[in-house]
């Protein structure tokens, strides 16, 4: 039996009626309404008139449609509260006052919403530190990036981050520049980015550290499924004579789909090379191709 009925036991029947009747204000809280008071009965437990129904309106005038609104009402129906949703509305006026685009402010509203419904002060605080480091809200694509990430690392924890990327063979500025260019760089674990560093540094000796922090988006793939394939078919052209290190950007042969890369890479040099395309597809180690087609 859905928990919903066990909750009924301990509430007024009224009360539930009377949410029955307000998750029908639109289709679209009417298709969310049955799972989410299944999944989370303690919904039936907040007043209409001075929780719920306030919650609405400013929620409903902030993201602009009932649609929205039923997206946060299914993924954070707990911080239905008229201080937690309050300060979601503060917050959204800062960043309206900063020019940020209208549609990060609805996307961090309606799927970030921990992040807006800080504390007011310590929104503002957040604000400004990303803002001293040359983020703009109206001009910045990553701005919103950098103030989920500011507001959720704590000072000491920013300290640590950048102790280990000093470790790794970069500088403060390194560390500073690469924030800017991705900031989710840095919510990636230090053994994640330590087994990637020394792939690509060390045993392909593909680039610098220092390089990494221009293009730190690539410390984002997966090691398995993209930086290794990849990285380990440029070691083998290299090895080869068939390409120099001024033939390719370490950034794009990265981005690149896999099309693209395969007709760039791999197409053309399988008549010298005909393990390439199984390297290529992880089906051979570089140790072995190494042994049998080092020049």
């Amino acid at each position: 039996m859905c928990k919903v009925w066990r909750t009924l036991k301990f509430m007024e029947v009224r009360n539930a009626l009377t949410i029955g009747r307000w998750l029908k204000l639109s289709t679209e809280l009417k298709s969310y309404s049955y799972s989410v008071l299944c999944s989370n009965p303690s919904v039936l437990k907040r007043n209409v008139d001075r929780s719920l129904s306030p919650c609405y309106e400013i929620l409903r005038s902030l993201l602009g449609s009932d649609i929205k609104f039923a997206g946060f009402f299914k993924n954070s129906y707990q911080l239905l509260t008229v201080k937690s949703v309050s300060n979601i509305a503060r917050n959204v006026s800062v960043l309206r006052e900063l020019k940020a685009p209208e549609s990060l402010i609805s996307y961090y509203a309606t799927c970030q919403p921990l992040l807006m419904s800080l504390e007011n002060e310590k929104f503002h605080q957040n604000v400004n530190k990303v803002m001293s480091l040359g983020f703009r809200p109206s001009t910045s694509t990553t701005f919103m990036k950098a103030l989920f990430v500011i507001s959720t690392t704590d000072s000491s924890k920013w300290a640590q981050k950048m102790d280990f990327y000093k470790k790794c063979g970069w500088t403060e500025d390194d560390f500073l520049l690469a924030f800017s260019k991705n900031p989710l760089f840095m919510n990636m674990t230090e053994k994640n980015i330590s087994s990637k560093m020394d792939f690509i540094v060390n045993k392909m000796a593909l680039v610098q550290p220092a390089d990494l922090a221009h293009y730190p988006t690539v410390l984002t793939y997966s090691l398995e499924n993209r930086i290794i394939p990849r990285a380990s078919v440029i070691r083998v052209l290299l090895l080869k004579g068939l390409i120099a290190r001024g033939d390719f950007s370490f950034n794009s042969l990265m981005i690149y789909n896999n099309k693209k890369f395969l007709d760039k890479f791999v197409v053309p040099y399988q008549p010298q090379v005909p393990e390439l395309l199984s390297i290529f597809a992880g089906e051979m180690g570089l140790g072995l191709v190494e042994l049998g087609i080092r020049v």
